[in-house]
């Protein structure tokens, strides 16, 4: 279960060429995700966004949390953090920080972006070192499903493919995102149209291949994925939209006649 909780955290966003005009989020949305391995409740995974400021000019502040609950983590406990604080006008990050508590493998790290002069200084906590890398436009892993959400899918084709610059730990990573169409589905809160998409992940470390991990995300201007699918080495992971609030635009649930 090792990174699974992170992985439904972060994973996901979607692209195109043009801004949306009204924004897909606000500060106050909290999202809650309950996740199955099998048919057992394996964790949950929040994130929520907030306001605020930084050296004067307004910015984001994201709070993502994940653990695993019940007879997983009797097993496996995990406890993981991630933050992020991105600028409202470029959606570029500026601090990015990671508390993990994964069956006793602790991370303890924080990212300082510095855009003008194209660097990220990393300190790892753990064991107290610090070292500069140089980067280019790059989005942290949780900045990037916010600048992900602020785009305009309406105009993608199935089997169309987005790239975005990720950075984790002290590395850039090419991210690749495959438009696979519309669905409607049921979930707890009715039935709701959706796009599908499919991250490209590295296969081999957790998942069985490159294309082992699929999003459904609303079809409205809110973008929230819903529901999330992994195939794993061992097993299979699902992930459900479980409670949300402060969302900047109405949740379309389809009514039947």
């Amino acid at each position: 279960m090792k990174k699974i909780v992170f992985l439904f955290l972060i994973i996901i966003g979607f692209n195109s060429n043009a801004q949306t005009e009204k924004p897909v989020y606000k500060s106050g949305e909290w999202l809650k995700y309950r996740m199955h391995y099998g048919l057992v409740n394996a964790g949950y995974a929040t994130i929520e966004i907030k306001d605020t400021v930084h050296k004067s000019k307004e910015a984001y502040h994201v709070i993502g949390n994940g653990w695993t609950t019940g007879f997983i983590s009797l097993f496996f406990k995990v406890e993981d953090n991630y933050e992020t604080s991105f600028y409202k006008d470029n959606l570029k990050p500026y601090h990015f920080k990671r508390r993990v508590n994964e069956g006793g493998h602790i991370i303890s790290r924080d990212i300082y972006f510095d855009h003008e002069n194209n660097t990220a200084e990393i300190e790892n906590h753990k064991y107290n070192k610090k070292q500069t890398v140089n980067i280019g436009n790059v989005q942290d892993m949780i900045s990037s499903f916010y600048y992900l959400r602020n785009q305009d899918i309406e105009s993608m084709k199935s089997g169309d493919e987005i790239k975005i610059d990720m950075f984790f730990d002290a590395e850039t990573f090419d991210f690749r995102l495959k438009y696979l169409g519309a669905e409607i589905i049921k979930t707890k809160f009715g039935k709701v149209k959706c796009y599908i998409l499919r991250p490209m992940v590295q296969s081999g470390r957790v998942f069985e291949a490159d294309e082992s991990l699929t999003v459904w995300v609303t079809a409205d201007k809110n973008k929230i994925p819903v529901r999330i699918k992994a195939e794993l080495a061992v097993g299979s992971l699902k992930a459900d939209l479980e409670a949300f609030k402060g969302l900047a635009n109405s949740f379309n649930i389809i009514i039947d006649n």
